[in-house]
C-alpha cells in the first residue's frame, strides 16, 4: 500500500481510504440493514492489508455506519488507524446538540477521540449559519478536550464558495468530490491547487461518481480499448486522481471483497503515485469525459433559469441525476441521489405542474412531463 502525508497534521495515510456509506447490505422487512459479517470481513480486511484511513458520517446507514466500523475495529485494530467522522448542520439544532451528537459517536465507534471530525457538506445553503454559530468554535473546544484530534469540513458546492470556506478557518483537512468528469464542477480542479497552497489535508469522495465510472458505456469503452495502453476504467479513474502531489487519501465504498481486493492492488502499484499520468493519458480522459458529456438524454445545462421553483422541486439536480443514471448505464447510485432529494424536499412529487419552468427554460425543454418521466425512473430506493 502506498501512503502520503496529511497536509499539515503529523500522518501518513493510505492513499486508498474505505468510505463506509457503501458497505453490504441485506433487506429484511422492507428495509436495508448493514450486512454486519461482510461489513466487518471487509473492514478487517483492509486493515490487514495497510488501508488505515476509514470516513463515515453521523448519517451514514441510517446513523448505522459508525457503530458498524466502531464494532469492526475493536479488539486492537482502532489504534492502527485513522477514523474520520461528519456531523451534519441538520442534526445541530442547538448548540447542545452538537456536543450530545460527539459524545453519542464516540460509543459507537468505542473511541475515546476521532482523529478528524468533520462539519458535513458545507454548501451555500449552510455556509452563513455555520459562520454564524462559529460551528467550528465548538469543534475547537472538542479538540481542547481531545475529543477529537483535528477540524476539518466535507463540502458538495460550486467553485465560488470553495475558496472562502478554506480561507474561514484554519482547517486541518477538507474533503471534496472530484474525478475526471468533475474537473469543472462542484468545488473544480482549482480546489485541489489551493488546499495544497494552505497546507490543507485534501481528501477526495466520489472518485467513481458514485460507481458509474467503474463500467465504461459502450462508447467511452471504445476509446479506452483504442489506447494503446490498457488500463480498466477503476484504474484511469484513480489515476486521474493519484495523480496530484496536493491529494492526501481517494475514499472508495467498497461493497465488495472483490472491489477492495482490486483497489488494494492497484493502490499498492510502485507507480500510483504523484505524476503518474503522461499527456497522453491526460488527453484520453478528456476524450472520454466528452464521450460521456455527449450522452445525457435531457439537454439541461443547469443554467438555474429554471430556478427557484415555487414549490420546491430541485429541478436541475432532478434532470443530472437522471442523466447521470443514462450516461452510466446504472441507475441505482441516481436512484440513492433522488431519495436523498426526497428527504430533502426537493423531489419531483412536490411538483404542481404551474408550468412556470417551462416559460423560463431556455433550452426549450418540456420541464413538466420530462420531471414526470424521471420519477417514475428514480424513485423506489430503499435505504
Amino acid at each position: 500500500m502506498n501512503y502520503r502525508p496529511y497536509g499539515k497534521l503529523n500522518y501518513s495515510v493510505s492513499t486508498l481510504g474505505m468510505g463506509c456509506m457503501r458497505l453490504p447490505r441485506i433487506f429484511e422487512n422492507g428495509k436495508a440493514l448493514v450486512d454486519l459479517e461482510k461489513a466487518f470481513e471487509l473492514i478487517r480486511y483492509a486493515v490487514a492489508h495497510g488501508v488505515n484511513y476509514f470516513d463515515t458520517a453521523y448519517g451514514y446507514h441510517n446513523q448505522t455506519s459508525e457503530a458498524v466500523l466502531g464494532e469492526a475495529l475493536d479488539g486492537g485494530l482502532r489504534q492502527n488507524v485513522k477514523i474520520v467522522t461528519k456531523q451534519p448542520i441538520w442534526a445541530m439544532k442547538t448548540q447542545a446538540d452538537i456536543r450530545r451528537n460527539l459524545e453519542n459517536t464516540l460509543k459507537k465507534l468505542r473511541s475515546d477521540y476521532v482523529d478528524v471530525y468533520l462539519i458535513h457538506n458545507i454548501n451555500p445553503d449552510c455556509w452563513e449559519e455555520v459562520q454564524r454559530r462559529e460551528i467550528y468554535r465548538e469543534y475547537e473546544r472538542f479538540r481542547d478536550e481531545g475529543m477529537i484530534k483535528a477540524i476539518g469540513f466535507s463540502y458538495h458546492g460550486g467553485a465560488g464558495l470553495f475558496p472562502k470556506v478554506l480561507d474561514a478557518y484554519p482547517w486541518d483537512m477538507c474533503q471534496i468530490q472530484q474525478n475526471f468528469l468533475d474537473t469543472d464542477r462542484e468545488a473544480t480542479e482549482n480546489a485541489i491547487t489551493l488546499a495544497g497552497e494552505k497546507g490543507c489535508a485534501l481528501v477526495i469522495m466520489e472518485p467513481l461518481r458514485g460507481g458509474g465510472l467503474a463500467k465504461a458505456s459502450t462508447a467511452v469503452q471504445t476509446l479506452y480499448d483504442e489506447y494503446l495502453i490498457k488500463r480498466s476504467p477503476v484504474e484511469w479513474a484513480f489515476r486521474h486522481l493519484l495523480n496530484y502531489p496536493q491529494v492526501s487519501v481517494i475514499l472508495s465504498g467498497m461493497s465488495t471483497m472483490e472491489q477492495l481486493k482490486e483497489n488494494i492492488m492497484l493502490f499498492s502499484r510502485p507507480d500510483a503515485i504523484p505524476g503518474c499520468m503522461s499527456q497522453e493519458d491526460k488527453n484520453l480522459l478528456r476524450k472520454v469525459k466528452i464521450a460521456y458529456d455527449a450522452i445525457s438524454i435531457i439537454p439541461c445545462t443547469d443554467c438555474q433559469y429554471c430556478m427557484p421553483c415555487p414549490h420546491g422541486v430541485d429541478i436541475p439536480r432532478v434532470f443530472g441525476l437522471y442523466n447521470d443514471a443514462v450516461r452510466f448505464e446504472n441507475f441505482d447510485p441516481s436512484k440513492r441521489g433522488y431519495w436523498f432529494a426526497a428527504l430533502m424536499g426537493c423531489d419531483v412529487s412536490r411538483c404542481k405542474e404551474c408550468g412556470e419552468c417551462y416559460q423560463k427554460c431556455p433550452q426549450g425543454i418540456d420541464v413538466t412531463n420530462q420531471l414526470k418521466m424521471v420519477h417514475q425512473a428514480l424513485e423506489g430506493w430503499i435505504e
